[in-house]
């Protein structure tokens, strides 16, 4: 018979989720173009543009470079948050959840009032990692789009719309499908909340 697991190994088993979640968040936290605009330009990115702290605005604000390295070092965070889940083992659904609590740190960061970008290009990094062959086929086109328009709200549509049917071409698992419509949903939502907040302060 095996030996039974001993108080404190039980408590590491439900510590540990948790854990991996506030991970998670607290990487998505990280105010990479707030950080980017101190350091570049002495300006705090939420007073410049339309005061969103992400690669958008940085790169509109700040210069294409920073807004690319900002955007790059965004989507890491988003990579690493599921690289350092799926490192320990966890259950799948504590890894999507890491996924989320990153996205939803980099939009409302703990260190800087709840204040923050939209997600998109944390979304990037965790479905980067999860779902990397459809990522890659859709993304591709996104990329072009992006260089082309200069507009990244087209095309995330470009990349995240069409996501859900490379998945399902490419048998993606009905778990992880749902969640390539569930993430990018949050980046919706918080553009409709930053959209609808930005309208009111100028009405």
């Amino acid at each position: 018979m095996g030996s039974s697991p001993t108080p404190g190994t039980k408590l590491k088993k439900i510590i540990m989720p948790w854990l991996i979640v506030a991970l998670g968040y607290l990487l998505g936290c990280i105010p990479t173009a707030y950080i980017a605009g101190r350091l570049t330009k002495g300006r705090d990115i939420r007073q410049l543009g339309d005061g969103n702290m992400g690669a958008q605005n940085a790169f509109r604000e700040l210069g294409a470079k920073i807004g690319v390295v900002v955007g790059i070092v965004d989507a890491s965070k988003g990579a690493m948050a599921i690289l350092i889940a799926q490192a320990t083992n966890t259950h799948q659904v504590v890894i999507l959840l890491a996924g989320s609590a990153v996205v939803i740190g980099h939009n409302w960061p703990v260190f800087l009032g709840f204040k923050g970008g939209r997600g998109e290009s944390a979304t990037i990094g965790v479905l980067l990692v999860l779902i990397t062959q459809p990522m890659l086929l859709v993304g591709s086109i996104a990329v072009a789009v992006l260089f082309k328009t200069r507009n990244v709200i087209k095309a995330s549509a470009v990349l995240f719309m069409p996501l859900v049917l490379a998945c399902w071409w490419l048998g993606v698992s009905g778990l992880l499908v749902a969640y390539s419509i569930g993430l990018p949903c949050l980046i919706g939502f918080t553009h409709f909340l930053r959209t609808r907040r930005n309208l009111i302060r100028s009405a």
